[in-house]
């Protein structure tokens, strides 16, 4: 995106008031599987549900006759269906405030009706403020990885597990068992819903090739500058300030207040344009942090905790104590966001702003 469709309040925009309104266009060279957010009052909004997912498809047909879109979602409600505190600070200084309540396209322990052996492509995206998915199924169906976080992979089988932070997204390829068998969609061992086979009269289709690449620079490593960014805990859990959030988390020893409308006049890193980069992640806490950044991706190349074959993205799942390399080319200018997408994390300072110029 251009940075003035990039929607960041007193960044890119100002906000959009009550009984205003803001037309975004932009030109969308990138296929794949995206989603939209305000990032106003991220807690409470997002929270109250206005997320959703917004898909680009490709130019060409990919060989998929059928698909479906799963939105992942867990909402702060009590039994009778009214809102609970979005963020809780003594949450917040941990892995983030959990809601109540699970659900698939907002139904809870949903299930999807899919044709019996045709291979459906099944985009799953995680919209949820803070919960953090060990994505997983149950069922006799084979299943192969198309694309993580909107960019194509080689194809590969979906292995056993995988790990789905806020604002992460997969693309896979379901072989659909017969008519009616079910598919249990899980978050490790609870059950989040069902994909379930349904008769259909087309004959069985063949896997697709991989999904065509999107246009992304690739990086030049051997000449590329490396900036390093540690993600830390503060902890100033009694800050109480009226109408301001607690400062429990910082990058590079500043944490990101989202009460003063000039923080992203101080980036805490200037990146020359056309020029490729190397970022060191270094989580220096015991929770996991999906690290986003706004107008660019970046190619995930190592961990120090885990083996890595290499990919584009816009967010990566930093582990506890994990350090990671991940590599770009800073080819879109502007004053661009990088932050950990668990919302209470971020509004408590998990966010910095990175210039290109």
């Amino acid at each position: 995106l251009p940075l003035d469709m990039d929607g960041v309040p007193y960044v890119s925009q100002l906000p959009v008031k009550p009984g205003e309104y803001f037309d975004y266009r932009f030109r969308v060279p990138d296929a794949g599987s995206y989603w939209y957010h305000p990032h106003v009052a991220s807690s409470e909004e997002l929270g109250r549900g206005l997320v959703g997912p917004l898909i680009v498809e490709e130019r060409e047909p990919t060989g998929f006759a059928h698909e479906a879109v799963l939105n992942l979602k867990n909402w702060h409600v009590d039994e009778e269906g009214a809102f609970l505190p979005f963020s809780i600070p003594r949450e917040a200084a941990r892995n983030g405030t959990l809601g109540r309540l699970s659900t698939i396209n907002g139904v809870h322990r949903a299930t999807i009706d899919l044709p019996a052996g045709q291979i459906v492509r099944v985009r799953i995206l995680n919209l949820d403020n803070t919960a953090t998915y060990r994505l997983n199924f149950r069922g006799d169906a084979e299943m192969r990885l198309y694309a993580l976080d909107g960019n194509p992979i080689e194809p590969r089988a979906f292995g056993k597990d995988y790990w789905m932070g806020p604002g992460m997204r997969v693309c896979l390829a379901v072989k659909m068992p017969p008519a009616g068998e079910e598919i249990a969609i899980r978050d490790g061992s609870v059950r989040l819903g069902t994909l379930r086979s349904v008769p259909a009269e087309a004959a069985a289709s063949d896997w697709p090739p991989a999904l065509p690449a999107n246009p992304i620079a690739e990086p030049d490593l051997a000449n590329a500058e490396k900036l390093n960014f540690n993600f830390e805990w503060v902890g100033e859990v009694s800050d109480t300030t009226e109408g301001k959030p607690p400062s429990l988390w910082q990058i590079n020893g500043i944490a990101w207040d989202i009460t003063d409308k000039t923080c992203a006049d101080r980036p805490i890193a200037k990146m020359q344009l056309g020029k490729s980069y190397v970022l060191e992640l270094k989580n220096m806490t015991q929770y996991q942090h999906p690290i986003h950044l706004h107008g660019m991706s970046f190619k995930v190349i190592a961990s120090n905790r885990r083996k890595i074959i290499p990919y584009f993205t816009d967010t990566f799942l930093l582990g506890k104590n994990e350090r990671a390399q991940v590599a770009l080319v800073a080819d879109n200018p502007g004053i661009w966001m990088f932050h950990c997408h668990v919302i209470d994390h971020m509004e408590t300072g998990l966010m910095a702003a990175i210039e290109v110029a």
